[in-house]
């Protein structure tokens, strides 16, 4: 099973993620963790870049950013992990794209998705949940952590134009969204990741 985790900024994703691993590696599951930007040596020097507040990058070199680390990570990390039957845990895949790039900067919405079909080989998440917060939330969750990267700086607009390109994805892609509400304590957040996985498994069997 291919899931994806999505969010604005400090949502809450990589909690989560750790702590589903833990819990299905302890029922016997075979699971990959893995990232966008990141999960290949390729992609772990593009996240050098992309998170470097120092680097000034074109909206569309963004989206081509994205997409060459996306290409090498399906082709060597998550296509031979989903022919083996692993469960994958992605933290960002394309809808990242489609809502940083598309909503957040401006850039066609459309002509985003054909780019990560293209990337991806089209290849797509059996499950994506997203850990929805506020961006008031969001953005005193980043100024708690103390430094912030390249995407955590943008401002609030922003964070909130991005948060609605996914509620706007949720819609278009209903089949595969489930929304997990990030307010809630991490216990609850996994409890409600949990079902959502297992009302997934039972309606593909």
């Amino acid at each position: 099973m291919f899931i994806t985790f999505e969010g604005i900024e400090a949502a809450g994703k990589s909690t989560l993620i750790a702590a589903l691993n833990d819990d299905l590696r302890a029922r016997g599951e075979n699971v990959l963790v893995t990232r966008e930007p990141g999960g290949t040596p390729l992609g772990d020097r593009i996240r050098q870049i992309w998170r470097d507040p120092a680097s000034s990058i074109d909206p569309l070199a963004e989206a081509l950013l994205m997409s060459a680390d996306r290409a090498q990570h399906v082709a060597t990390v998550i296509a031979p992990a989903a022919r083996a039957g692993t469960t994958i845990l992605c933290d960002r895949y394309f809808d990242a794209t489609i809502a940083y790039q598309g909503f957040g900067r401006g850039l066609d919405i459309e002509m985003l998705l054909e780019l990560s079909l293209l990337a991806t080989s089209r290849i797509t998440p059996d499950l994506t949940l997203l850990v929805d917060i506020p961006p008031e939330l969001s953005l005193a969750r980043v100024r708690a952590r103390g430094e912030a990267d390249r995407m955590e700086q943008e401002d609030l607009a922003f964070h909130a134009r991005v948060r609605a390109g996914y509620q706007e994805l949720v819609k278009r892609y209903s089949h595969r969204f489930v929304v997990l509400d990030g307010t809630l304590s991490p216990a609850e957040v996994l409890a409600a990741a949990h079902q959502a996985i297992a009302t997934r498994r039972a309606a593909t069997r």
